[in-house]
């Protein structure tokens, strides 16, 4: 997924909204009381880019209604992280509100409101591990104006000091035992002044923050089945629509001969789109088969026809040589490598990896009334209104997103040019705007669409004094750009290639870090973790090596060398101390350590594995992380356990191969996740922290890589490094 906050702390302090930047939305009687933010002016003032607009009316976080809901709306989108519930979690601890009483929303369609502080605040966006990290000011702020407010209504209309009245689970209570419920006041509190100072409350005055009962108040629609998704929406008269993708990526539809999918039982309509040809019908089978049917001539002399294989052995060729940039340069690298007693060299190959959710792309447009509304798991939401207005022609105001929540994302929603989106609305808009189309990729057409994690190939030199120190550490890094094309692209590096490496925390002398960007035809993403997951495994399993040619102890080592940063040897030593580190273990079995700094977090992991059927089993893996208050334990919990998987499938077996520029893997029989009896016991130990909160989705899955690898170096002596292990141990 997305990164953009490995270094947040500075300027998430600087964007935290003041008091005065709230507006209270005193909403007609009989609308309640509405809390929401105004504007961001720090941040224009800051240089971030200006941002659209505001459209939809939303432009509030917190709507209490005379009928006592509360209505929380959340900035970002939950693909399964628990965004939802992690900020309904500062809401009802600031305002006192009580879970039963909550409805929780995804909102849209207004960046000056819902803009994600922690990445610059200009755009509405779910990714990088930013989520609580945007939301922890803002909501407990606006949960606290929202309590003041009811306080001081309740206050007025009794006759008494508001000092004297209190809000404890959604009600609203005065020393002399009168009670009511929020939404009993919601219409007077919303026609108080705004308060001078909001007091928030303070830790040991906290019930929700940070407390092991409270639990995810979406469990059960998820595991009854009653969660709604984007591809559970049926509107009425809504038609489906697939479509067919050019072979190659690159390539154009040249010609179309689509009699036989008109002649298809349920198929309404053929019409050419911008990125291949839909088939719509009354149901999905219907535009299967008729898809199946069409006959379409493609343009592919424009077209990516390398394969996999062709493009490393020309990435390892570039690693070879000087790198096209200098991410980050420390000391004189060179006289060090020069001076070194010894070099230790490796190069290591990393393949595309797909996102592979369980929810393929998806997304609904319907135009009903001159206003557009589109129902998708938008990570990106104001992009994409701003894409499908284009395409309808329309202004932005004149389009309405509805955030779904989805079945996985890991980035693969995040895309600039709206992909699916565009899909929808052309399709919708090309038979007329005569129904809501909904456009639904299949496995085949996700695992197939592009958008992976780069091939990437790493080229590392590490030299070591006559004591065993590390003296000099070299490092060119190859592959292709996830920012170019993007807002975020710019002239230097491309972090998203080297943030792992370039900025470690390792007390290494004279370091020196190069990039490469090629130029490839197969589309890139970021990915779960983005280029943590390649250079974390380089660096720890690189560490290891170093540890192995001096004798070392691998946490010792470690040790030595974090010895100016209090935090991360905090976490080293919680996971080797939890691990049982230096203790015994059964004959045939090793343990692994790897600890990486992502999104803000520090996370350290001991894997014990045997080896079984020439791969590792890994049967344990014990996690300790610093993630800054612990806003919800049991989804770090989660968070971390589910990072563990991700990352243990991606190393184990997970490779999205091309041959002549093709996809070979098109499913989960050939492209293969971690299955459920590969999942190890995983024991995560949180670190007790003051400090601001920071990401959790995505930090649990770079560790593991380098922990599994280091633990079979262990067992036999070798590191892998061709990835994936399924791979690399045959090779």
């Amino acid at each position: 997924m997305m990164r953009y906050a490995r270094h947040l702390s500075a300027p998430l302090a600087d964007a935290r909204p003041s008091r005065r930047g709230f507006l209270l939305g005193a909403a007609a009687a009989g609308a309640g009381l509405t809390i929401g933010l105004n504007a961001l002016p720090s941040l224009a003032a800051e240089g971030a880019a200006p941002a659209p607009a505001p459209v939809n009316p939303f432009g509030s976080y917190i709507n209490i209604a005379p009928d006592n809901t509360v209505t929380v709306k959340v900035a970002h989108m939950d693909m399964g992280q628990g965004v939802f519930h992690g900020v309904a979690t500062l809401v009802v601890e600031e305002l006192g509100a009580d879970w039963s009483q909550l409805k929780i929303e995804g909102a849209a369609g207004d960046p000056k409101t819902y803009g994600n502080l922690a990445m610059g605040g200009a755009l509405q966006l779910t990714g990088g591990s930013t989520a609580m990290m945007s939301s922890w000011d803002r909501y407990r702020q606006a949960g606290a104006i929202a309590r003041t407010m009811l306080v001081n209504a309740a206050a007025e209309a009794w006759k008494v000091p508001a000092s004297e009245i209190t809000v404890e689970k959604g009600r609203l209570v005065h020393a002399s035992g009168k009670s009511v419920t929020l939404g009993d006041f919601a219409d007077e509190a919303a026609s108080q002044p705004m308060p001078a100072d909001v007091v928030l409350k303070t830790r040991d005055q906290w019930t929700q923050i940070g407390s092991e009962q409270v639990r995810r108040f979406d469990s059960r629609a998820k595991s009854t089945g009653k969660q709604d998704f984007t591809i559970d929406v049926r509107l009425p008269g809504q038609l489906t629509a697939v479509v067919a993708h050019p072979p190659l990526f690159g390539g154009k539809v040249k010609s179309i001969d689509d009699k036989a999918a008109r002649q298809v039982a349920g198929v309404v309509d053929v019409v050419p789109i911008s990125r291949g040809v839909a088939v719509v019908a009354k149901n999905t089978w219907a535009a299967i088969q008729g898809r199946e049917a069409l006959k379409v001539e493609w343009d592919l002399s424009a077209a990516e026809k390398r394969g996999s294989a062709e493009l490393m052995a020309r990435y390892k060729e570039i690693a070879a040589k000087p790198g096209a940039q200098v991410a980050v340069e420390r000391g004189d690298a060179a006289a060090a490598m020069k001076g070194a007693a010894k070099t230790l060299t490796a190069t290591f190959e990393f393949p595309y990896l797909a996102h592979a959710a369980i929810e393929p792309l998806d997304a609904v447009a319907r135009m009903q009334d001159g206003v557009l509304e589109v129902w998708g798991g938008h990570q990106a939401p104001d992009v994409y209104q701003q894409a499908a207005a284009k395409v309808a022609g329309l202004s932005p105001d004149k389009v309405r997103m509805h955030v779904m929540k989805t079945g996985g994302g890991f980035g693969r929603r995040a895309v600039f040019d709206a992909d699916i989106i565009v899909e929808a609305v052309e399709t919708a808009k090309a038979i007329g705007w005569k129904a809501p189309v909904k456009v639904q990729w299949t496995r085949e057409d996700d695992m197939t669409g592009g958008r992976y994690r780069p091939l990437t190939v790493h080229a590392v030199k590490v030299g070591l004094d006559k004591d065993g120190g590390i003296a000099g550490w070299t490092h060119h890094v190859v592959g292709q750009s996830i920012m170019a094309g993007t807002p975020f692209a710019g002239p230097g590096v491309d972090q998203t290639m080297v943030e792992g490496v370039s900025d470690t925390r390792y007390a290494i002398p004279a370091m020196k870090v190069e990039a490469t960007a090629t130029e490839v035809g197969v589309p890139v993403l970021w990915w779960r973790s983005v280029g943590h997951t390649h250079t974390a495994y380089v660096m720890e399993t690189m560490l290891d090596m170093v540890a192995a040619e001096t004798g070392k102890d691998p946490v010792e080592l470690r040790r030595s060398l974090l010895k100016d940063h209090p935090r991360h040897l905090t976490v080293l030593n919680l996971a080797a101390e939890k691990a049982g580190w230096g203790g015994k273990l059964p004959e045939g079995r090793a343990r692994g350590i790897a600890l990486h700094e992502s999104f803000g977090s520090v996370v350290a992991q001991v894997a014990e594995i045997s080896m079984e059927g020439g791969l590792p089993k890994v049967h344990k893996v014990v996690a300790a992380v610093d993630c800054g208050i612990a806003i919800n334990p049991d989804i770090i919990r989660a968070q971390m356990e589910g990072g563990v998987g991700f990352g243990l499938g991606a190393i184990l077996r997970e490779e999205l191969t091309l041959e002549d520029g093709r996809p070979v893997q098109t499913n989960y029989d050939s492209y293969t996740p971690l299955r459920i009896e590969d999942m190890p016991v995983v024991e995560v130990h949180i670190v007790p922290s003051d400090n601001h909160p920071s990401g959790i989705g995505e930090p649990g899955v770079p560790p593991v890589g380098p922990a599994v690898a280091n633990a079979m170096r262990a067992l036999n002596g070798q590191t892998v490094t061709v990835l994936p292990l399924s791979k690399g141990l045959s090779v």
